[in-house]
């Protein structure tokens, strides 16, 4: 067995496994990452989930998510906004270049691929390196990027598994006792992601239906949407359509304990799942004809998935770390609209300082569970902005990325220090690319500063994350700063400094001035305000003799934007610059123009 050392190891290429590796070798660290997988990216590339949900406005697109949205831009000649799930679709196989190149590109971070963990080695209570099967890595810093958590468990680390009750935190959301919801599903349900392509009528190969196929399962998937919505869900380039339906669709969560139980138990659940998605795709070309799998999307696995079915399931909860601090749902949830910053009230470790920000990642997605049995009752946590439904904004503090006792180790994944219930909004790929972003820093200055991670001052990591040289990262959540603004930098010092002052509009108290367009307007028509935040633009065509009006929504995610669509009147005569999504109905707006007089046919 070959014996390697290190800086800074991180096991598993999920998708905060991936940001904490490319993170800490920027930084100049030597890094070792080991994944299970040939693809590196987790949720955005091996799960197949190639249409990221949470921080899609322009101000929350920083750090290393914000990086892999401009790549993404350059690579996919036929653009992002191809669905109505997210605005940024793509083939999985980009996303997994970019992660590929970025880390060829950094001569001391070292990529070990097709290797599990299968011990932990731990002084006392510190982690001081991990076992593979024909490696054992000794490292000074020990990250978890697994998608199950899996070193939580090997290490005796405490951690969390399951539903925690109201008694436990006062969560609003949270169950008052046991019952059949949370003894039958303890975690929330992984989806096995396929991907198919229209082949047209007669030509796509046939997809045999899998053993113990029930037709019935999946008659409703579609019936309160028609087809041809459902498959523009997850419409990517190339007329491919990536499947990951929560409605009588592919979520699979029958037995999903098993996933922590034994190798054979997990096995077995991982090959129910991979059927139940077959068996979904089967239905799927039954019904609608000319759909079959893609061809050559993900490579071949040695497991279960591979070509058209992602390598592995998109996890959506792992065993959960038992933390110096916990999110909580009360902590996402919007005083005004944005929810408080975290402030450490009592003093943790020698650097902790009392009444400080904690924040290191931001968020802001919707509080959002899947269970097959359907849909639980949440608090509310979002907001109209840019015309459309967005999640309002959260943080995530230092200390749910570290153990109460264990030294020598952080957590990077969706297994940080999370209840169950907040962890329906936690878990989406741009926050956790931000939370492996900032474990990935701590973890280098500790190396460098030669601490512990709780003993590390959170100030150090957070003008690290705002000062980082390729992709600074935003701590502090802004609507309308964005951070190639001049002032960006002042002002997330600024609440750093005086949390208490952090407005609960979060709008920053600057003046948002619209950009100058690089290009002329290519639609014009009449504005229409439904209501607030809810617009549409009918645009005139004149096709002789007859006159044709298309009627299409309005959204944005610049600020600048959103600014001037809300001061438009119903009625007036509007010209923008954007681009029309055929599967959501609308124009994604880039630039406003000076409005013409209204129209008076």
């Amino acid at each position: 067995m070959q014996i390697l050392k290190t800086d800074v190891l991180v096991v598993g290429g999920g998708t905060g496994g991936t940001a904490a590796a490319i993170q800490a070798a920027r930084r100049g660290v030597s890094t070792i990452v080991v994944s299970e997988f040939s693809w590196l990216g987790g949720m955005l590339t091996s799960a197949g989930v190639s249409a990221p949900d949470g921080n899609e406005l322009a101000a929350f697109q920083t750090g290393i998510w914000g990086a892999f949205l401009k790549e993404l831009q350059q690579r996919q000649p036929e653009g992002l906004d191809n669905a109505w799930v997210s605005f940024f679709t793509y083939d999985p196989r980009v996303g997994a270049d970019i992660f590929a190149d970025w880390v060829a590109k950094l001569p001391n971070l070292t990529w070990i691929q097709a290797q599990t963990p299968l011990e932990v080695l731990k002084k006392g209570d510190r982690v001081i390196g991990v076992r593979f099967a024909d490696f054992t890595i000794f490292a000074k810093i020990t990250l978890d990027g697994t998608e199950l958590g899996d070193l939580l468990a090997l290490g005796d680390i405490p951690h969390r598994w399951g539903w925690e009750f109201q008694t436990e935190w006062g969560e609003p959301s949270a169950p008052i006792a046991p019952n059949t919801l949370t003894k039958t599903y303890p975690v929330q349900a992984p989806t096995w992601v396929v991907v198919l392509q229209d082949f047209g009528e007669g030509l796509a190969p046939k997809i045999p239906a899998p053993p113990h196929y029930d037709r019935a399962k999946f008659t409703q998937a579609w019936a309160d949407h028609g087809a041809e919505a459902f498959l523009d869900y997850g419409r990517l380039p190339g007329n491919r359509f990536m499947i990951n339906w929560p409605i009588a669709g592919n979520d699979y969560g029958e037995g999903v304990e098993r996933l922590i139980g034994s190798t054979a138990e997990r096995s077995q659940f991982l090959q129910e799942a991979l059927w139940h998605t077959q068996g979904f795709a089967h239905f799927i070309q039954t019904e609608l004809g000319h759909f079959g799998l893609a061809e050559e999307i993900f490579p071949v696995s040695t497991t279960l998935g591979g070509n058209a079915y992602a390598l592995h399931p998109y996890y959506r909860e792992s065993r959960r770390l038992a933390g110096l601090a916990t999110v909580r749902e009360q902590d996402l949830l919007p005083k005004g609209q944005v929810a408080p910053l975290p402030i450490s009230t009592t003093a943790q470790g020698c650097e902790i300082a009392e009444n400080s920000c904690q924040s290191i990642a931001i968020g802001n997605y919707v509080n959002d569970h899947h269970y097959p049995s359907g849909d639980i009752s949440l608090q509310p946590k979002s907001i109209r902005w840019g015309g459309r439904w967005t999640g309002t904004p959260f943080t995530i503090p230092y200390g749910a990325l570290v153990p109460q006792v264990t030294d020598g180790f952080l957590a990077c994944e969706k297994n940080i220090s999370v209840s169950h219930i907040a962890n329906g909004a936690t878990r989406l790929q741009p926050v956790v690319l931000g939370i492996g972003q900032a474990a990935g820093m701590a973890a280098v200055l500790c190396v460098e500063q030669a601490c512990q991670p709780r003993e590390l001052s959170v100030r150090s990591l957070q003008n690290a994350l705002l000062e980082d040289p390729i992709a600074p990262a935003a701590i502090i959540p802004f609507f309308n700063l964005t951070p190639n603004h001049p002032d960006w930098l002042y002002w997330q010092h600024y609440y750093l400094n005086a949390p208490e002052a952090y407005p609960s509009s979060g709008n920053c108290p600057i003046r948002t001035l619209p950009h100058p367009s690089a290009a002329p307007p290519n639609f014009s028509g009449t504005f229409h305000r439904h209501a607030e935040q809810d617009y549409t633009i009918v645009l005139e065509k004149f096709c002789e003799p007859n006159q044709v009006k298309e009627e299409w929504a309005l959204v944005t995610l610049k600020p600048e934007v959103d600014q001037q669509l809300s001061q438009h009147e119903h009625g007036d005569a509007i010209s923008i610059f954007g681009s029309i999504n055929f599967s959501g109905r609308w124009i994604l707006v880039d630039s406003v123009f000076p409005s013409a007089p209204a129209y008076k046919g």
